[in-house]
């Protein structure tokens, strides 16, 4: 968790207010907001997004972030079911020579979701991204770190679900320590992850991969 003072905490408690006064029909004219004033600082944005605002407006932030990766990216989500457009953007970063880390709990709360889940691992590892999978319990933390000095985290997962249907929050933020700071604990992740090979997904026996293949085609209604 982070804690954020500055200007983004005034973007927050406008987004709340929004969506409360929205959902409740309640003002909230009376509260006061943060000045929003400090010294220094890092660029940080709101991302506010829902099934009510433009459509496709999450995976195209996650595509267009993953675009812009020079070097490297680190990428956590409990629940790995992407469109296209994300999938693609993955795989064409690796391709171009990004080192691409995924982490992903190798034991979810929702077995189908894992299954469409390991449907996207040939494709991701034949493209050259690294997958972790997480052996510490139901990795939650939805995090991206890029070059060093780019991180996003929030509440959307890397699925259809977030991308469409709920209401998210999610904060963007150009900060080299900050970016630092949050990919230590990426790595605290891998340390505790175990990496998945081409070949052990090769490997496994072809009823299993229908099974992945078959869960994956229900994947817009995961």
């Amino acid at each position: 968790m982070l804690r954020f003072t500055g200007p983004v905490v005034v973007q927050n408690q406008l987004l709340f207010a929004s969506d409360w006064m929205q959902a409740t029909n309640e003002s909230l004219d009376g509260i006061p907001l943060s000045s929003g004033r400090g010294k220094g600082g890092f660029p940080a944005q709101v991302m506010g997004v829902g099934p009510t605002e433009r459509h496709g407006a999450t995976p195209h932030l996650f595509a267009n972030l993953i675009a812009c990766a020079q070097s490297e990216l680190t990428l956590s989500t409990p629940y790995f079911v992407p469109d296209a457009t994300v999938l693609e953007a993955l795989c064409a970063a690796a391709y171009r020579g990004v080192r691409v880390a995924l982490i992903f709990p190798k034991v979810n709360d929702s077995w189908i979701v894992a299954a469409a889940s390991r449907s996207y691992y040939h494709r991701l590892l034949d493209a050259g991204c690294i997958v972790h999978e997480f052996k510490g319990g139901l990795l939650h933390a939805k995090t991206l770190t890029i070059d060093g000095k780019i991180s996003l985290i929030g509440s959307s997962n890397l699925d259809l679900r977030s991308f469409d249907l709920n209401y998210e929050n999610n904060i963007l933020l150009q900060d080299k320590a900050t970016t630092l700071a949050i990919a230590e604990r990426q790595q605290s992740y891998i340390t505790r992850s175990e990496v998945v090979t081409l070949p052990t997904v090769l490997a496994w026996h072809y009823h299993r991969r229908i099974w992945h293949n078959v869960i994956a085609t229900i994947g817009p209604v995961l």
